[in-house]
């Protein structure tokens, strides 16, 4: 038996009282008269409640509700109710207090947020399927009290702060659930310190040597990196002193996912990224002065260094949909190095760092209205269920977290659509009936299709006629939400209709035939045709999908219709998916890949290639067996996140005997022989065979993509090894299935 560690208590009691004053010492700046009272009595009684409790690292359990509460408090913002009930968040779920004592201890205001935190601890439950109705209660009280989020974004947070004592298939799985949906809601709420911190870590679990290895280079660069600023920020410090101007200048790496992110996404190496900090220069002005002031330190910089005309963004005149404000700029530094020079004042700082919480410390009613809107488009949302979980998750995510586009209407009123969006997404934002009756649209003054993106500064003019009806293709012209909601309640309205044709044709053939026309029937008929509801049977009838002709090889008995071929037997149902999770997991609960596992079928999936040595999982899927994924698949965040239970941990026997395919990326400068050199080190130095072959050489650089069979990652590490030597090649990547 594992011998259980000595606790020593008394050192434990001052470690609580040491965090509860640094509690105490963050929440001063908010603190009102009784305030400390309220604290300490939700300490007290969560102390209390807690008392017997320890987290999986073997810490007293409470260090968690102070710590949340802490993070409120200092990296959010949050006054005293939200301190109070961070403090208390875990109670009512885990412990005899209910909300009714808390109710009488606090107050309505701490039950309903407490209630709301209790209802959306269970968003992701392991043993089910994306629980999307509870998803929809978490975003509900988020509109009902945009504090209940914030305080869960504080608790994950923590979470992921401590995630090193939990098991690797469950850090897997809270890791991709931060990363797939908490990230994105903290980036969409402006916390802008939150959000990288959670993507950091995400990237830790996820793909923990990917993480280190960046890690490790910041390390390396960090000295060249201060001298560089040092240099950079000289000439400007000296100007903005002699124009009276109070400012503070930072020079900070970007995060680690975001270098990841240029990396995977720009197929660049770490060195090829010229932005690997960024320079911000915040200055202290009136907000009267704030627009004025900005353009002029930006005058100030753009004088020393060059401007890069294609990488300006203001943020200043348009802030972002979170309420984010900045001017960016990227210059060419000293040493012929690109800089992003990130330009804001003290509020917007404030606001970039602690999102809407500090929004209402400004009271500032454009950010306030801006943050109805959201919360209005939530409840649009939310009132069209999809039935589909995944579809709703993906077209939430789309909507409410991705990079805005302005555009504009005829009168030039202002409309934010997600980037991606249409003539028709637009169409259908100004109202649904002008959605419906869309021909197509006049952009800047000239005839588009429906099917046409729009970019920031469109002005659209929507062209209409009574007409036209939506149809099915339009699903794949649109990206919103909301288009896509009202698009599918028409056609279901549609199919409806077309379905009554159908059944009054169905009922006079049975009558024709002296059949009853029964539910049971008409139940009889629809398993014939293998279709899964009446009215599917009745819409086909009605297109002349199903030949009628049929029903002659049909006999009443009883009331009954039996085809002259004998009763019709319905499919065998096929295991149910918690059948197929059961048998697949086996008693040891892991996929060995590689052993001769009986009644399982394994497929190695295409859309990342997963070759043996390789970090994987398991995924249950319902036609196709298990399929086998590299835990940095593109798809891997969004399985691992919304569906957990279908996960199966998954590792390599040795594969000596099989050969897996996989793909290299090779570019360079185009050199005599060079296809020669890189075909003989694959054939003839190890013995690698290729599949496929091809180049292409444009004004003086090659990029070629080689296709092979190799053993393990080892043996494909090796051999991009021995490639990346051969004269003019510069870079040579391992493909993804998608790439």
């Amino acid at each position: 038996m594992k011998e259980q560690p000595v606790i020593n208590l008394e050192a434990e009691k001052k470690e609580i009282l040491k965090r509860y004053r640094a509690l105490l010492s963050a929440c001063k700046r908010t603190l009102e008269k009784g305030d400390k009272l309220l604290i300490r009595k939700a300490f007290e009684i969560s102390l209390e409640a807690h008392k017997n409790m320890r987290r999986k690292s073997g810490e007293p359990y409470i260090y968690h509700p102070i710590a949340v509460a802490h993070i409120c408090a200092e990296e959010i913002g949050l006054g005293t109710t939200s301190v109070v009930c961070a403090l208390l968040h875990d109670v009512v779920e885990d412990t005899e207090t209910t909300l009714d004592d808390i109710r009488r201890l606090f107050g309505e205001k701490e039950a309903k947020i407490i209630d709301g935190l209790t209802k959306i601890s269970g968003v992701f439950d392991q043993s089910s399927s994306l629980q999307v109705e509870n998803f929809r209660k978490m975003l509900l009280t988020l509109s009902d009290d945009v504090r209940v989020i914030l305080i869960k974004l504080a608790d994950r947070l923590h979470n992921m702060r401590t995630l090193e004592s939990m098991k690797r298939d469950k850090q897997l799985k809270i890791a991709s659930e931060t990363l797939y949906l908490y990230a994105p809601l903290a980036h969409r709420l402006g916390l802008n310190a939150i959000k990288t911190e959670m993507e950091d870590l995400g990237l830790k679990y996820t793909e923990p040597e990917v993480f280190n290895e960046i890690q490790q280079r910041l390390k390396d660069t960090e000295q060249e990196r201060k001298k560089f600023i040092s240099k950079f920020i000289e000439p400007i410090k000296e100007i903005l002193e002699e124009q009276g101007l109070k400012f503070k200048i930072l020079g900070r790496p970007k995060s680690i996912y975001s270098i990841n992110n240029k990396i995977k996404t720009k197929n660049v190496t770490f060195d090829e990224i010229y932005d690997l900090f960024a320079i911000r220069i915040i200055i202290d002005t009136p907000p009267e002065n704030e627009k004025t002031d900005c353009w002029r330190v930006y005058s100030i910089v753009t004088d020393f260094y060059h401007p890069s005309p294609d990488r300006l963004r203001d943020w200043v005149s348009t802030p972002k949909a979170n309420g984010y404000e900045s001017l960016h700029t990227t210059v060419m530094g000293p040493d012929g190095k690109w800089v992003e020079v990130q330009i804001r004042t003290v509020r917007m700082d404030e606001l970039a760092e602690k999102g809407y919480a500090a929004h209402w410390k400004y009271k500032d009613s454009a950010n306030e209205s801006q943050l109805d809107d959201w919360i209005r488009k939530i409840r649009e949302i939310l009132e069209s269920p999809e039935e589909n979980a995944m579809e709703f998750l993906d077209d939430f995510k789309l909507n409410l977290f991705a990079e805005e586009i302005f555009v504009f209407t005829p009168k030039g009123d202002m409309r934010t659509l997600p980037i991606g969006a249409t003539a028709l997404d637009f169409a259908f934002d100004i109202h649904t009936k002008v959605g419906e009756k869309c021909i197509g649209a006049k952009v800047n003054h000239k005839l588009v299709p429906l099917s046409y993106k729009l970019k920031s500064g469109d002005q659209l003019e929507v062209l209409t006629s009574k007409k036209q009806v939506p149809k099915e293709d339009w699903l794949g012209y649109v990206v919103t939400a909301r288009a896509k909601g009202k698009i599918k309640d028409a056609l279901k309205e549609e199919r409806r209709k077309i379905a009554e044709d159908g059944r009054e044709i169905l009922e006079r053939k049975f009558d024709h035939l002296k059949i009853d026309f029964t539910v049971s029937n008409i139940n009889e008929l629809a398993t014939y045709f293998k279709l899964n509801t009446s009215q599917e049977l009745f819409y086909r009838i009605a297109i002349g999908n199903i030949d009628l002709k049929h029903l002659k090889d049909f006999s009443q008995q009883q009331g009954k219709i039996v085809h002259r071929l004998g009763s019709i037997k319905k499919a065998e149902s096929a295991p149910s998916l918690e059948q197929m999770v059961a048998s697949a997991r086996g008693k040891s609960d892991l996929l060995v890949i590689g052993e001769n596992m009986q009644k399982i079928d394994y497929k190695l999936s295409p859309c990342c290639t997963p070759i043996s040595g390789d970090d994987v999982f398991g995924f249950i899927t319902i036609n196709e067996g298990i399929k086998i994924h590299r835990v940095n698949c593109p798809n891997a965040i969004q399985l691992l996140s919304n569906y957990a239970y279908r996960v199966v941990k998954a590792k390599w026997t040795s594969q000596e005997l099989i050969s897996f395919l996989a793909g290299i990326k090779i570019s360079g400068i185009d050199e005599v022989g060079l296809v020669n050199n890189i075909t003989k080190i694959i054939s003839n130095e190890l013995n690698v065979n290729m599949r496929s072959i091809s180049f292409d050489s444009n004004d003086g650089t090659f990029e070629g993509t080689v296709m092979v069979f190799v053993h393990d990652t080892d043996h494909l590490t090796e051999l991009m090894k021995k490639l990346k030597k051969v004269n003019g090649v510069l870079n040579v990547i391992r493909l993804d299935g998608n790439n």
